[in-house]
C-alpha cells in the first residue's frame, strides 16, 4: 500500500486516482468514528461525504503537520460536531459513571487481584471462539457511553496513538486515558459475561 506521504502528493497534484484510493482507505473507519458522534447511519454518511467534499477543496492546504489519517479525522469530528444533529452535550470524562472501572470485588483488600482476568489462549479451538465474539464486541461497542466508544474505537480500532486522538477529540492526555481505561474495562466485562453464558 502506498505510503500516505506519496498519496498526498499525488492529491495535491490533482490525481482523480489518488483520491479514489483515499476513499477506499479512509471511508470504512471514518463512517465507523461518524456513528459514535451522530444518531444514524444516513447521518454519519453524509458527514463522511462532507470530509470528502473538505478534502478536495483543502488537500493544497494540508501542511502535513499530522498524518493524513488524524487530519481527516479532525475533518469527520469537525464536521459531525456542526451538524447540529447532537441531542445532547456531554461531559468527556463521563464523570457522571455510576460504575466502578473495574468491580471492587477483583481485587483484595491488598490491592491485588482476587480474580485475576483469564488469559485466553491461542489454540485453533480459541481462534473459532474468538471469530465469534466479534460481532458480540461490536454490539458491545455500541453499549458504551459516546465519549468512550469514541476513544476505543480511535485508539483500538483504527489504532491511531494517544496524541492524535487528544488532538482530533480536543481532550486532554488524562482524559483520553480515564475514557480508554474505562472502555476497555466495560468491554472486557461483557466480553467475560458474555464468556461465561457459554
Amino acid at each position: 500500500m502506498e505510503a500516505d506521504a506519496e498519496l498526498v502528493v499525488r492529491l495535491q497534484a490533482g490525481d482523480e486516482t489518488a483520491f479514489a484510493e483515499l476513499v477506499e482507505r479512509y471511508h470504512g473507519p471514518l463512517l465507523r468514528l461518524a456513528r459514535a458522534f451522530v444518531p444514524s447511519r444516513a447521518v454519519a454518511e453524509e458527514v463522511v461525504q462532507d470530509v470528502w467534499l473538505g478534502v478536495v477543496r483543502g488537500i493544497e492546504r494540508f501542511e502535513g503537520r499530522s498524518s493524513l489519517k488524524t487530519w481527516l479525522f479532525r475533518i469527520m469530528v469537525n464536521r459531525a460536531r456542526s451538524t447540529g444533529v447532537r441531542e445532547h452535550r456531554e461531559t468527556p470524562v463521563d464523570l457522571t459513571a455510576a460504575e466502578p472501572a473495574v468491580a471492587s470485588g477483583r481485587f483484595t483488600s491488598g490491592g491485588q487481584w482476587a480474580r485475576p482476568p483469564a488469559p485466553w489462549a491461542d489454540g485453533a479451538e480459541d481462534r473459532i471462539e474468538a471469530k465469534a465474539l466479534v460481532g458480540h464486541i461490536a454490539a458491545f461497542l455500541g453499549t458504551l457511553p459516546e465519549a468512550q466508544r469514541r476513544v476505543v474505537l480511535m485508539r483500538d480500532v483504527e489504532g491511531l496513538a494517544p496524541a492524535e486522538v487528544c488532538a482530533i477529540l480536543d481532550i486532554t492526555e488524562a482524559n483520553q486515558r480515564v475514557l480508554l481505561h474505562r472502555g476497555r474495562s466495560r468491554l472486557r466485562c461483557l466480553l467475560e459475561a458474555e464468556r461465561g453464558k457459554s
